[in-house]
């Protein structure tokens, strides 16, 4: 997929006409979508007469999708496009407001990004465990970096020693302070803590941060108006993440013990929202995505070196039950929980970090949702307006009059068949139809 550049391009008026829209809440009766620049124009109503028409019969409109749970990379953010995933939310990662600067100047053809820049952990912490080198770059990184035109890999080697100037260290509150100050003077859009001491990723007593220490993060995270998310992969640290006041859980624990329903109730009255990653529970578990690696929909797109990533699975933690985590979701879902599509997909393809790649596991995570027990278009609902509410994207996740014209058209009716949304016919991003 290629990016369309041309100034004529960006600004025609183009139609999209005869087509089931999926406005991000529900279908809707009007069959057509103006869209003018960067912005979608109108919904039904006349068209103009100067409109480039689309027949979409047969066709349903979607908005742009979000992933709100990425490690990302100039490479992911070019796959994220070709699947119609619009927006990603990084979770620990460069592409803050100052990242985004250095990284992707002059780079047109990949997904918008937001970022928690670096998170909040105990040195020696998560995601220590699984990276090889902690003071380098690593292999795997580099060996990525190889096949980038020269202008990308200066930007990312140029980002990666900007982050990497000075590893923070959070031992004390002061420090946890200091931190969140940093974070949001490089443009954290939103704050990371973990929460992780190891069991469910095959790394048992794992350092963990002090309950008085998370707390005074998300403390001074809330004073300058930022939500905090906490990685949590168990019922205990999902607990005591909620008793320290986060806006959300990156992750669905894995475990359901007796005091689930305590828990889910206690999820619900905080008014957090989850992130379940079904697609990174199924490969913890030791399932790769080989389903989604083989449709073609999927292989025709990505790389040799992302389709060997889906075809593998983290398997860290096989003695788990992907029902449970059904369940859970499932929970959080009737007691009203907001609940958001994530992936928690590495920048690059990573040998031990498998099961899961940019865009495609979106689709995957839309699809295990409805395995759970949701309908289609909450799954929808997940993967667009739900995760542009929680996160203040406004102007995205709907097709409505002023909304960003992030659209993606897809062959027949999601909102009954969820696979459907693999079946994509096209994408624009802020107006600009991509070229599959």
């Amino acid at each position: 997929m290629k990016n369309v550049t041309q100034s004529s391009t960006v600004e025609k008026v183009t139609a999209i006409t005869n087509v089931r829209i999926f406005d991000g809440e529900k279908v809707i009766e009007p069959r057509n979508v103006v869209i003018h620049g960067e912005t979608i124009i109108s919904v039904g109503g006349d068209l103009p007469t100067h409109a480039t028409i689309i027949d979409g019969e047969n066709a349903t409109l979607l908005p742009g999708l979000i992933d709100a749970h990425v490690h990302t990379s100039i490479g992911g953010l070019r796959d994220a496009l070709k699947f119609g995933v619009t927006t990603e939310l990084e979770m620990n990662g460069s592409f803050t407001e100052r990242g985004r600067k250095i990284q992707l100047k002059n780079v047109n053809d990949v997904a918008e990004v937001r970022s928690a820049g670096t998170a909040i952990t105990a040195p020696g912490g998560h995601p220590d465990e699984l990276l090889q080198d902690e003071d380098e770059i690593p292999e795997f990184v580099l060996k990525e970096l190889e096949k980038l035109p020269k202008e990308d890999r200066e930007a990312m080697l140029a980002a990666y020693a900007h982050d990497h100037e000075e590893v923070p260290q959070v031992t004390t509150v002061e420090e946890a302070i200091k931190h969140v100050h940093t974070q949001v003077e490089s443009g954290a859009d939103y704050i990371k803590i973990m929460i992780e001491e190891g069991t469910v990723l095959g790394a048992p007593g794992l350092p963990i941060l002090s309950d008085e220490i998370l707390k005074a993060a998300v403390a001074e995270a809330h004073k300058f108006d930022k939500i905090v998310i906490a990685h949590v992969l168990t019922a205990d640290s999902s607990q005591t993440a909620i008793d320290m006041g986060v806006d959300g859980l990156g992750h669905l624990f894995l475990d359901r013990p007796e005091c689930t329903s305590e828990l889910v109730k206690s999820i619900a009255d905080s008014g957090a929202f989850v992130i379940p990653c079904l697609v990174l529970n199924s490969s913890i578990l030791g399932n790769p995505a080989s389903e989604l690696a083989n449709d073609s929909r999927v292989y025709s797109k990505l790389s040799p070196e992302w389709i060997d990533i889906l075809n593998s699975s983290f398997h860290t933690f096989p003695q788990g039950n992907l029902e449970n985590s059904f369940k859970n979701v499932m929970d959080l879902h009737r007691a009203g929980v907001d609940i958001l599509v994530g992936t928690d997909v590495a920048p690059v393809p990573v040998p031990n970090l498998g099961g899961l790649a940019h865009g495609a596991s979106v689709h995957h995570e839309m699809q295990l949702l409805v395995e759970a027990g949701f309908t289609p278009i909450e799954a929808l609902q997940s993967a667009t307006a739900k995760p542009a509410r929680c996160f203040g994207l406004y102007d995205r996740g709907c097709i409505t009059e002023g909304a960003l014209a992030d659209l993606i058209l897809v062959n027949g009716d999601p909102t009954t068949n969820i696979s459907d949304t693999l079946s994509i016919k096209s994408v624009w991003f802020k107006g600009v139809q991509q070229l599959c």
